[in-house]
Order: C-alpha cells, then sequence, then structure tokens
C-alpha cells in the first residue's frame, strides 16, 4: 500500500487520540510564565515516539546582549524549551519542525461562550475551542501526530528530524533564539502557526515605536499663548499615514496582491496632557511598523527616522521641536525563502496529493519566529497550518479539527519526501 494511503489510515484510526492531545494542550493554560505544563505533554510524546528530548530554560542574562532579543522578562524559571531530535539513518536532509507553547491571555471571559481552556468539541461544527487551538497548539498537535504516524508506520527516515516546542513566540521570539544559539539547525524549517491552509514562503516582520511630541503649556482660558502637543500630534499621524503609503506603493510582490496594506503601520497607543485646563505640552505615540520580507529592521528604522524628520521641512515648529523617535519592545524578524524552494515545492506537491486542489501560497501578513530560522539560522523556514488566522488572540479561539488531520497528513509525507526514506518503504 502506497504511504499517502497508510498515513491516511493510520490518521483516521488515531483520530480520537489525537483530538484527545490537543484538548490536553488547551486544556493546560500556557500564557508567558506557565508553559512548563504543556511542554511536559510534548516531551513525553517525543520520547514515547522515539526522540531524544532535551529540556531547558533559557538564560535571560545572555540572551540580553543579543541585537534580535526582546522579552517582557529576563527570567524564565518554570519556562522551559523542549527540543526531539530523531537521528535518520544518514544521507537525507535535516528538517527543523518549529511550535510555540505560549499563548496570549484569554481577555474578557464574558467574551467567550466557551471556557477559554475547556478543549470543548463541537461534533457538529467539527471544532475544538480554547485559548490556542489555532494559535498554535494545533499546528503543533499536527507535527506531533505527523511525526508518531511515521514511526508507527515502520518509517525509517534518512534525514534527522528535529521537533522544537518553543516559549516566548508571542512576546518576541526569545525561545526559538535560544534555541538557535544552542546549535539547533537543519536544511529547512516548516513552522505551522495558523495559515487558514495557506503556504507562506515569506513572512512580514515588525517593530514598535515610540514618537514624542511637544508643544508648549498654557492655560486653556488663553490656549492661543501655548501649542498643543495633541494637535501637533495628528499632523505627526497623518505624516505617518503617508510613510505607510509611499512604503506600499513599492511593494510589487505577487504573494502580496490579495492584502490591501501588506506593510501597515499602525497607532497603538496615544498618550498625553495632564490636566482639561492646560495646554498639553507633551503626547506620545506608540505603534506598531510592519517590516517587508527581504527589508531588515535598520532600513525600516532608518526610513521612519528620516521620513518624521521631514515633517520640520512644512512646520518650523518641528524644525525647533523635533520629533523624538525610540524602538522598544516586541521585534520581529522578517523572512524570505523564494517560492520556488525545494521545501515549497514538496510541501505544495503532497498538499495537492492530500487536497486535490492547488494551494494558496502568499506572505505573511505578520511575523513569526521564521524570520529567526531563515535570517539568523540560514534555515529556510515556510509557514504552514491549520489555524484560522481570524481565530488567532480571538474569544472562542477554535480550530476545525479536519483541517488539523490534514495538515498531518500533509506533513507527514512532507518529512518522508524532504528527509528520504528506505526504498523498501517507500511504497
Amino acid at each position: 500500500m502506497p504511504l499517502k494511503e497508510r498515513v491516511h489510515d493510520w490518521l483516521k484510526q488515531h483520530r480520537k487520540d489525537g483530538i484527545s492531545l490537543l484538548q490536553n494542550l488547551v486544556r493546560v493554560p500556557s500564557t508567558a510564565g506557565n508553559e512548563s505544563g504543556v511542554q511536559r505533554i510534548v516531551a513525553e510524546w517525543l520520547r514515547d515516539t522515539g526522540f531524544d528530548v532535551e529540556a531547558w530554560e533559557p538564560d535571560g542574562g545572555k540572551l540580553a546582549a543579543h541585537p534580535y532579543f526582546y522579552s517582557p522578562r529576563d527570567r524564565f524559571e518554570g519556562s522551559p524549551n523542549v527540543v526531539g531530535v530523531l537521528r535518520g539513518t544518514g544521507g537525507g536532509r535535516s528538517l527543523l519542525l518549529n511550535g510555540h507553547a505560549d499563548v496570549v491571555p484569554e481577555g474578557d471571559l464574558g467574551q467567550w461562550r466557551h471556557h477559554p481552556y475547556g478543549g470543548e468539541v463541537s461534533p457538529e461544527e467539527g471544532r475544538l475551542y480554547g485559548r490556542g487551538a489555532s494559535d498554535m497548539k494545533g499546528g503543533t498537535a499536527s507535527l506531533l501526530l505527523a511525526v508518531r504516524a511515521l514511526r508507527d508506520l515502520g518509517v525509517r527516515l534518512r534525514g534527522d528530524v528535529i521537533l522544537q516546542s518553543v516559549i516566548e513566540e508571542e512576546s518576541g521570539g526569545a525561545g526559538t533564539l535560544d534555541a538557535i544559539l544552542r546549535g539547533y539547525r537543519a536544511d529547512a524549517a516548516l513552522i505551522p502557526e495558523p495559515t487558514n491552509m495557506r503556504i507562506f514562503p515569506k513572512q512580514q516582520g515588525s517593530m514598535w515605536f515610540r514618537i514624542t511630541v511637544r508643544g508648549r503649556s498654557a492655560h486653556g482660558g488663553t490656549r492661543y499663548e501655548g501649542v498643543s502637543a495633541i494637535e501637533k500630534s495628528m499632523a505627526v499621524i497623518h505624516h505617518v499615514r503617508e510613510l505607510e503609503a509611499a512604503r506600499n506603493a513599492r511593494v510589487r510582490d505577487p504573494l502580496y496582491a490579495g492584502n490591501p496594506i501588506p506593510l501597515p503601520i499602525n497607532i497603538g497607543v496615544i498618550a498625553g496632557g495632564n490636566w482639561p485646563s492646560s495646554v498639553p505640552d507633551t503626547v506620545k505615540l506608540e505603534g506598531r511598523i510592519g517590516v517587508g520580507p527581504e527589508e531588515s529592521l535598520e532600513q525600516a528604522q532608518a526610513e521612519m527616522a528620516a521620513w518624521l524628520a521631514r515633517l520640520g521641512e512644512n512646520d518650523p515648529w518641528f524644525a525647533l521641536f523635533p520629533l523624538v523617535l525610540e524602538w522598544f519592545g516586541a521585534r520581529w524578524v522578517p523572512g524570505s525563502v523564494d517560492p520556488a524552494h525545494e521545501l515549497v515545492r514538496v510541501l505544495s506537491g503532497h498538499y495537492r496529493d492530500v487536497l486535490a486542489k492547488e494551494p494558496a501560497i502568499e506572505a505573511s501578513p505578520w511575523g513569526t519566529d521564521g524570520g529567526l530560522l531563515t535570517r539568523l539560522a540560514d534555515t529556510p523556514c515556510v509557514v504552514f497550518g491549520p489555524g484560522l488566522t481570524q481565530m488567532a488572540h480571538f474569544p472562542d479561539e477554535h480550530i476545525e479539527l479536519d483541517r488539523m488531520f490534514e495538515v498531518a497528513e500533509i506533513v507527514a509525507l512532507t518529512i518522508a519526501e524532504w528527509c528520504g526514506i528506505e526504498e523498501d518503504l517507500a511504497r
């Protein structure tokens, strides 16, 4: 029997086990600092599948010196990375499979119809509900099922498989960064983030920024004696919108064809003023800038700084009191893999085999740890997963269970072809 049919039958026979696995993962509220319970489940699954497993807590002190490091915390006690390695027989290509254990907080419980950590299954809808179901414990479950299927079917791989369950992806990628610095690399990588079954060879990066706008204080009764930083900030926001338009006008990549704003600049926080009867002398704007897949973080920073400096050409106030631009907080490194890369070809081929249709190949509208793997680890990374993009971080987050098993089948076949298998097991 062909391997495809054997993998499909195995997943069908083990559907209840796969759903139970995802339920166990979702029922652990693995927000930042609380990932150890999920990591124990992953580590046990990997050991039972024949992987050599390493678990460790990243050293925040050592990571702090790296230019790509960001985390709101500098200590990671109780937050281990887990990496399993399945050694091949030799002569094949290695593949790194990367999933993150952390989830964002559940938010207002009143907006949830299903308990965020209940792992409830709706048979009528074919969905499993819970925080992290789509982003991205469903994707991690697909990886774990794929490698277990190959093991149980007696498939001997020639190349190594490295499966990572990392922390801190939602805060900027410290877990993957630490795994890279620990030496984990491969010929290529796959991350099953929630892509709605689309294949992303390219991933946008992003950074947080803060702009300080200055004015001159005065009594509200004689506001004409002052300069309102709030009013000046309106001009700054308009100027930033023009920068966004200029940056996006340069985007010609067909993988962004369906995206109305490939590289958005979002103002997410405005804070200013301290008294209703005073003209405000300071406003702070905080936001996020999207960074193109082929662009560096430094290039985007330089362009924004130069653009903001131009405000003084039209308004003398900004020449006298220049804006202060700061880069702070989270950042995600962009990544770009040629759509003609061999891993994209292999993955797309098995997508067609399993689903009998053409995959959508696009560029990611948000950052992932794939940029770190592609740029820092020299491990070209493709993103493809079963989760629903629109459900990530939302109340009543859920995943369609059929998609999780379809991705598991596609990934299992991709592993087999990419890593190579012994000829007598290829049929």
